[in-house]
């Protein structure tokens, strides 16, 4: 899946807003606000259950990474993900 098409659908994902449970979550983290380079996905199944977590890594930016952008899009198919949330920018580490 290339970059644009990835990143638009999980764009289109997280303007849906919360809808209830299992819920996914995308926070960037970096050196700098401006290069993102890693990737936290946090995975809830349901109110008050513990969430899992996925970390993905790069040496660019996370943001800009085709591999990983498509693996968002395919964790969050394959969890059926009702809800996506994204924090925006990077979290400075």
């Amino acid at each position: 899946m290339n970059l644009d098409k990835a990143k638009k659908r999980i764009a289109k994902q997280t303007k849906k807003g919360f809808k209830g449970y299992p819920t996914i979550s995308i926070e960037y983290f970096g050196k700098e606000a401006g290069c993102a380079t890693e990737v936290v996905v946090t995975f809830t199944l349901e109110e008050g259950a513990d969430a899992q977590e996925e970390r993905f890594t790069s040496k660019t930016n996370a943001r800009e990474s085709e591999v990983i952008q498509s693996a968002l899009v395919k964790i969050i198919e394959r969890t059926q993900a009702v809800s996506v949330d994204e924090v925006a920018g990077v979290s400075v580490k």
